[in-house]
């Protein structure tokens, strides 16, 4: 008699019959414990929410889940294992039993009937479906204090998501359009990062940012502060004090230099790992 160890006995008389053989309680309870030290060892899992998109690759174009590879290279160079989320509805809870932090993509208008508002003329391409799985993945994962870093429109799904509303086109208020000059390039500008706010703690006074968005932030929703202003005082991130890791920028960390914030997103998601 053979006894191999996932609890499997092979008896050999004159034929062979396979018998399963249950664990053993402290076996199963080993086991399980083993499964827990290992997962605590590896990189925190980061879940980055994908664009749905008509996309051509090779001699295909067809409907696709896809993120610039900016977001993977940012989260995996920070310590962290990146995950694409596909903007799916239902199964949220089931998604956030298997990440440890979040990071809320940048794309598309939100659709204004979201918060209650008439479409402006240059609210445009609008994802309804995106908008309600994010939604409700980003209120499931604030219920649970997940460490979350939303990203332009990201940030503006975090504002609606606690009750606020978006400015629908931020040019209109600036007489500028220093926030997204040319549509596909990124503009740069200063930001000056308020005093006392965790996003201070984390980049400084004063940062040089990327940025492509015509929309800002209108009323705040609940529990959230402004964190940073641009030059021509557009609100350019917010956070939530009352949570571990609840920080919105308009701008995209992803494209620059500077991987503060996904390092501090990676190692506050190596901490809740470790408390669940």
């Amino acid at each position: 008699m053979v006894v191999p160890a996932v609890g499997v006995v092979t008896v050999t008389v004159c034929t062979t019959v396979t018998v399963f053989v249950p664990l053993l309680p402290h076996a199963a309870s080993a086991t399980t414990s083993a499964i827990g030290k290992n997962r605590r060892s590896m990189r925190p899992i980061i879940g980055i929410t994908a664009y749905a998109e008509q996309a051509t690759w090779g001699v295909w174009t067809l409907p696709a889940a896809l993120i610039p590879m900016s977001y993977v290279r940012s989260v995996e160079r920070a310590g962290g294992r990146a995950l694409l989320v596909p903007p799916i509805e239902g199964g949220g809870e089931e998604t956030l039993d298997r990440l440890d932090g979040l990071v809320f993509s940048g794309g598309s208008d939100i659709d204004p009937d979201v918060y209650g508002a008439e479409a402006h003329p240059t609210t445009l391409g609008t994802r309804p479906e995106r908008d309600r799985a994010e939604l409700a993945l980003l209120t499931a994962a604030l219920e649970r204090d997940m460490p979350v870093l939303a990203v332009c429109r990201g940030s503006q799904v975090l504002n609606v998501a606690l009750g606020g509303d978006l400015e629908q086109h931020v040019p209109e208020r600036v007489g500028h359009e220093g926030h997204k000059e040319i549509a596909g390039m990124f503009s740069e500008h200063g930001v000056e990062i308020a005093p006392g706010t965790r996003l201070h703690e984390i980049v400084g006074e004063r940062s040089s940012v990327k940025s492509h968005h015509h929309q800002g932030y209108g009323r705040l929703g609940t529990g959230l502060r402004e964190a940073a202003r641009a030059d021509d005082d557009t609100v350019e991130a917010i956070e939530d004090p009352s949570r571990r890791f609840t920080v919105g920028v308009l701008w995209h960390p992803e494209e620059g230099e500077d991987a503060r914030l996904f390092e501090e997103l990676v190692e506050q998601a190596r901490a809740y790992r470790g408390e669940r």
